[in-house]
């Protein structure tokens, strides 16, 4: 029992706990819709955007939270419009900025040799080093995705199924996507620091992904989903401190670990079903829960 309560009685590995458990419940909260939707390009090439943005605030000596916040708009903005060019593939638009952005930043990190140890840290995040400022700010990052979140349920999940459906309904499916976009931008600034940009889609995508063939409901997804990358907080904190490993690694390495067991576990379970039908079907139902009235405009 003391191997697994002796790292925890440390106050930064506390800090850290509460840090990863916030971050995994903004994460589920805006990695549902992006497992739902196929968006994870648009994660990972959002996460990689905010170099620029971060690499300016720590060269005038600002705070790189606030750059990567700016980063996050510019890409938000871009992609919406760049997907709105009937021309131009929504993937070819993120593509091009994903390079371009990263690009830039490059360019602006290779303008100054004192950036080898703030890049790193932007790369791959520092778990451990969390102050209680950081949690306050989380919890406020926590408080606006839930309220985005309860208040765009309906459109997002009707734009997840149907977008054409979206527009019958009247539920303003571009708006909706911007919104989501921003949701997304929200759980990425929220999440670098802790687990940097190359491993945010570990707890943006795993932990949903991980969820989605045992739950019916897509508020089925982000709860479980919370909870496992809860878990994989936890158990990445506990086995980094005894193996002597990168925490942030560790964590989002639990995370995808934790996918492949549910794929496999539903796997044989969708085997078994077969061979037993009176088991009963395993589908999950989302699009029995999608919105089918108009809703009151006035």
């Amino acid at each position: 029992m003391e191997w697994l309560t002796a790292p925890f009685e440390a106050a930064f590995v506390q800090r850290a706990l509460w840090a990863g458990i916030l971050v995994s419940v903004i994460c589920a909260l805006a990695g549902t819709w992006v497992v739902l939707r196929g968006m994870a390009f648009l994660g990972d090439a959002m996460s990689h955007g905010l170099l620029p943005g971060v690499a300016v605030a720590a060269l005038l000596g600002g705070n790189p939270l606030v750059g990567a916040v700016v980063s996050a708009a510019v890409m938000t903005a871009g992609v919406t419009a760049l997907g709105r060019t009937p021309r131009l593939s929504q993937d070819t638009g993120i593509g091009l900025l994903f390079v371009g952005m990263l690009s830039l930043g490059v360019i602006i990190v290779s303008r100054s040799q004192s950036f080898a140890v703030d890049l790193t840290g932007f790369l791959f995040g520092d778990v451990l080093a969390v102050r209680e400022s950081d949690l306050i700010l989380l919890a406020g990052a926590l408080l606006l995705a839930l309220t985005v979140s309860t208040l765009g349920h309906r459109a997002f999940l009707a734009l997840a199924f149907d977008e054409r459906k979206a527009t019958t309904l009247g539920l303003r499916p571009r708006a909706a996507h911007a919104v989501l976009l921003a949701l997304l931008a929200l759980a990425i600034v929220a999440s670098f620091h802790i687990v940097g940009t190359l491993l945010v889609l570990g707890l943006l995508i795993a932990p949903p992904a991980a969820a989605l063939p045992w739950a019916r409901r897509v508020s089925g997804v982000m709860a479980l989903a919370a909870l496992l990358g809860a878990t994989a907080t936890f158990g990445g904190l506990l086995l980094s401190w005894h193996l002597g490993t990168a925490a942030g690694a560790t964590v989002s390495a639990l995370a995808v670990s934790l996918f492949f067991l549910s794929h496999l576990a539903s796997g044989a379970r969708q085997r078994r079903r077969t061979l037993h039908p009176e088991l009963g079907s395993p589908a999950a139902e989302f699009t029995a829960h999608a919105p089918t009235t108009r809703p009151n405009e006035t």
